[in-house]
């Protein structure tokens, strides 16, 4: 059996169902939670790709019947603010992940390079990069970001846009999207996250 460390807090994902006693010589799986589940996001970066994971994975999350929050501060308050959330950019610049799958028609190989970090310095690469990522996304049916949030809303989860973030940036509350709960601190964040599973982002 695995030593769980010091310090180390389990969350709380609801009672757990009764492990069956191993039969001699049989390995038994690790009970599973009979309760419902919450995770919490806390999305901390503006970029377009950025924004997708948490939404993506809140939205799978929710079909799975788990409690979803979501908090967005620093530059991640940009994907909860109606002026800026259609307007989100992706850039090659500090990407070194960044590679185009179309490229592997030119010669087989090519789509598992990186893109060189000197085109992110290039007139009109980031407005290139953010439209070829946007009708990536677009091909595969996602939806933009602003109608993923109404959707997401829609399905139940929860939006918290951070308060030193919020006046940091001098925004004000017409700003958020409509679904957005309130302007809360990280400590009542906190509070609201207890016993979720949660994820940075």
């Amino acid at each position: 059996m695995t030593e769980i460390p010091a310090g180390f807090v389990m969350p709380n994902f609801g009672p757990r169902a009764a492990a069956p006693s191993p039969a001699q010589g049989q390995f038994v799986s690790a009970p599973v939670s009979s309760g419902p589940r919450k995770m919490a996001f806390i999305c901390s970066k503006g970029n377009l790709d950025m924004a997708y994971p948490a939404l993506i994975m809140g939205n799978a999350a929710l079909g799975e019947g788990c409690e979803v929050h979501i908090f967005f501060t620093f530059w991640g308050l940009d994907i909860i603010n109606k002026k800026l959330n259609h307007k989100l950019q992706f850039t090659l610049s500090g990407n070194t992940a960044m590679h185009m799958a179309d490229l592997g028609r030119l010669r087989p190989g090519l789509e598992y390079r990186s893109m060189p970090q000197q085109l992110g310095g290039l007139p009109g690469m980031t407005a290139f990069a953010t439209r070829m990522m946007k009708q990536q996304m677009a091909d595969l049916e996602i939806p933009d970001v602003p109608q993923f949030l109404d959707l997401l809303a829609a399905a139940g989860a929860h939006f918290y846009a951070c308060k030193l973030t919020f006046d940091m940036m001098k925004m004000i509350e017409a700003d958020l999207h409509d679904a957005t709960e309130g302007v809360i601190s990280a400590a009542d964040f906190v509070e609201i996250s207890e016993g979720a599973q949660i994820i940075f982002i």
